[in-house]
């Protein structure tokens, strides 16, 4: 089955990309999710739109990421959620919560999409977090969770 994803995709490809998987996996993953559209000829002008949207918000060179990756490894970001009291958060740390905070600590603006969270963040305490800034190129977070 042929498709152009719409998003990105772990081990496929990037928004824009046409590519070829299984049809159950197509079918049952990729389509229901909104992940991919079907590809067609007239398609080719959706992927056009869905890259030039990437590469707007895309890092655009390899020393650009490295660059961004050294003010990120810098950084020490403290981020405030309310806490019960054993140190246990209501809810959980999101990417969007991290990159406000990287800003509001002085940080450069990183991509919410581009934030990797292996284990939801539910207590205080330290913790780190990988941001892939280009495909080459990916930086760790350290986050200070503190309880309010």
């Amino acid at each position: 089955m042929k498709l152009i994803l719409t998003h990105e995709v772990n081990g496929l490809g990037a928004p824009g990309d046409v590519v070829e998987v299984k049809n159950g996996y197509g079918r049952n993953y990729l389509l229901p999710r909104g992940f991919a559209i079907r590809w067609t000829r007239g398609g080719q002008k959706q992927i056009d739109l869905i890259q030039r949207a990437r590469k707007a918000r895309d890092i655009r060179t390899l020393d650009e990421a490295q660059q961004v990756a050294g003010q990120v490894g810098a950084l020490n970001v403290r981020l405030k959620q309310r806490a019960g009291q054993g140190g246990r958060l209501f809810g959980s740390v999101t990417p969007a919560d991290i990159v406000e905070a990287v800003k509001a600590t002085g940080g450069p603006e990183l991509d919410k999409r581009r934030i990797e969270i292996k284990n939801p963040i539910k207590s205080v305490g330290a913790h780190k977090v990988q941001v892939r800034l280009h495909p080459e190129v990916a930086a760790t977070i350290k986050l200070d969770i503190v309880g309010a």
